[in-house]
């Protein structure tokens, strides 16, 4: 069975023929085969043709808006994979510069038909086949990472992609600069019967899950899982155990999926970070799980928050 087979972007066992990258000639010829396909991106939504990606041939008339070479994503079995960021078009009327994580609205191009639109990608995750969820979550982590790093940390010069788009060279200092994985804990902790649940500020309304946090430097998971619960509900956190991983590209985090045993239940949230957080029961959590609580909704399906609490309700963390 795959690696996180409950949830979106979780590995398929895909080839990315990363040998490839250090040889233009390669990745221009895997980009001339007949079966190459390229997925543009704008603004961080992938293109979809329905419930799939829209993936379109390399000489596709909409994919001249880009203003950088496509990245490779990878390569097997005669086809080839391709991204293209087409932030720079502009659609008439002009859209928003920076749709919320939580818009569910699609933006359709002239020259495309129906039913091809540029999609929030977070909406569309749960219905990917593995394949598909693994290359999203690539293409929209290296096409954020290179809207976001034009310049060079080192000296402050224009940089240039590298290496088919997994790398970004500066021609001033010679400096290379590589993608980055942000690693974030999500934690499932427990108390008994119960487990701990919180909201953010300005989710939508009855939007509950796990506590979740950035790993800083010099830092253990399991250190990061204790802090990070205690920093933002005043819960004292014992045993942690490592349970699962699942890439997240927004923009470009890893999620270590943990499980924590609470050693008390007092709750004192921090307002800065959460909104609200409750103890919910495995009762509770069934009807949450199966869209009939009355206040709490069911978690984003695809998400590993989901995957942990699933886990947790059927007794299969162990």
């Amino acid at each position: 069975m795959r690696d996180g087979a409950g949830f979106a972007f979780a590995g398929s066992g895909l080839d990315r023929a990363a040998v490839a990258r250090a040889a233009p000639e390669r990745v221009a010829v895997l980009f001339a085969s007949p079966g190459a396909q390229v997925l543009p991106l704008w603004r961080g939504r992938p293109l979809f043709a329905g419930d799939a990606l829209g993936w379109l041939a390399p000489g596709h008339a909409i994919l001249a808006d880009a203003a950088d070479a496509p990245i490779f994503l990878a390569a097997e079995a005669g086809q080839a994979w391709f991204a293209l960021d087409l932030s720079d078009w502009q659609p008439d009327p002009p859209a928003a510069a920076a749709p919320s994580v939580f818009d569910a609205g699609d933006q359709r191009h002239p020259l495309l038909p129906e039913p091809f639109v540029f999609g929030e990608l977070r909406n569309r995750m749960a219905g990917l086949g593995a394949r598909e969820g693994e290359l999203a979550a690539m293409a929209r982590a290296l096409s954020e990472w290179h809207r976001s790093h034009g310049y060079c940390a080192r000296c402050g010069g224009a940089s240039q992609p590298s290496h088919a788009g997994w790398q970004r060279h500066c021609p001033t200092c010679k400096a290379d600069h590589f993608p980055r994985t942000d690693p974030v804990v999500i934690m499932l902790v427990t108390r008994g019967n119960c487990t701990l649940l919180g909201r953010g500020p300005g989710w939508p309304a009855g939007s509950y899950s796990c506590l979740a946090g950035f790993v800083e430097p010099g830092e253990t998971v399991e250190a990061a899982v204790r802090r990070e619960v205690a920093e933002e509900t005043g819960v004292r956190v014992g045993a942690v155990r490592y349970v699962t991983s699942q890439p997240w590209p927004f923009p470009a985090s890893l999620m270590l999926g943990c499980h924590g045993e609470a050693l008390d239940t007092d709750l004192t949230c921090d307002p800065l970070e959460i909104e609200d957080a409750r103890w919910v029961s495995r009762e509770d959590l069934a009807k949450v799980l199966a869209g009939s609580h009355p206040e709490i909704r069911a978690p984003r399906r695809g998400a590993i928050a989901a995957d942990l609490l699933h886990r947790w309700l059927a007794d299969r963390l162990h």
